[in-house]
């Protein structure tokens, strides 16, 4: 087999064998193109790669500018894709000598109350179907702490009204109920009901299998909407809003778990309503702001007042 044939089965195993969600099979697959990319330009085949040559591969990521992270999955992408090919196809085991660098925890970014209000307020302002629109997607990521790839890719199945909650796929196609309050979930209603009905009878062809919750209409037809799509509009509203720093969808999922732990949630809650499938991942949140355990320790030791 050539290069690109050795890349198409490590892809489909990926998908298939170890079932990782599409974001992610696409980071790998552009990671693995920058490799076999290098080992064209060297004339190399993965065949008869040899360790300098892997070598060589490291030193060209590491001279890249890029984040700590970024270099970190690059090296990670090359370790998985070589342990494949020396399980799968009899290569000789080159990945066992191959260390992936170590990335600090970053302290997550997150918006205050007051500058989530600000943004909710904003986005009360634009009346037209896609503000609207906009407005009950910002809601939503925020009530529910949603990743950006989970909200866009709702559908109308997802809903259940009856016991105020949504049904969310997230990474490795596992779903996860998540409970909305009263409000948010009359809002959603309503907006099914009104602003998306309006929405999709722009298409009238297919305005009847169209099932996304957030649908928009783009060059004639409805489809669903991006990632980075929801990003852009996002950050347009944090300007109008008045908030100077950039904010990515993921930081409203920060603030969300930094404001519930703030007021008493426990960590196993919050990783069941974001979906991690380690409650490690989530005690970042711990880091985030604990001035608020001092008020908390104060009500509720038993010993922290002596009479």
């Amino acid at each position: 087999m050539n290069n690109a044939e050795y890349s198409t089965k490590f892809i489909a195993y990926l998908l298939t064998e170890r079932c990782l969600a599409q974001n992610t099979v696409d980071a790998y697959q552009r990671d693995l193109q920058q490799f076999i990319t290098y080992l064209e330009q060297q004339e190399i085949t993965l065949e008869a790669i040899e360790q300098a040559a892997i070598k060589g591969y490291l030193r060209f990521v590491h001279e890249q500018s890029l984040t700590d992270a970024s270099r970190a999955r690059k090296v990670s992408s090359l370790k998985i894709f070589l342990r494949y090919l020396h399980t799968h196809h009899g290569h000789q085991d080159r990945a066992a000598s191959i260390a992936v660098p170590k990335v600090g925890k970053q302290l997550p970014h997150y918006l205050t109350l007051q500058e989530v209000e600000q943004l909710l307020q904003c986005a009360q302002k634009d009346s037209s179907l896609n503000g609207m629109r906009n407005k009950m997607m910002l809601y939503l990521l925020y009530a529910t702490g949603v990743r950006v790839s989970e909200l866009v890719g709702l559908t109308l199945d997802a809903l259940n009204g009856a016991d105020w909650c949504i049904r969310v796929t997230g990474k490795g196609s596992k779903q996860r109920l998540i409970p909305i309050n009263h409000d948010v979930m009359t809002m959603l209603v309503d907006y099914v009901q009104t602003t998306r009905t309006m929405i999709v009878a722009k298409d009238a062809q297919q305005k009847q299998s169209c099932n996304w919750l957030f649908p928009v209409f783009y060059r004639g037809k409805l489809t669903m909407m991006t990632r980075q799509s929801f990003w852009k509009i996002l950050n347009k509203l944090c300007a109008r809003a008045g908030i100077a720093k950039k904010v990515s969808p993921h930081q409203l999922r920060h603030s969300l778990a930094t404001h519930l732990l703030k007021n008493g949630a426990d960590l196993r809650s919050l990783q069941m309503l974001l979906g991690h499938e380690n409650i490690a991942t989530v005690q970042i949140y711990t880091h985030v702001d604990t001035t608020f355990l001092r008020d908390v320790y104060d009500k509720k030791h038993p010993r922290s007042k002596d009479d």
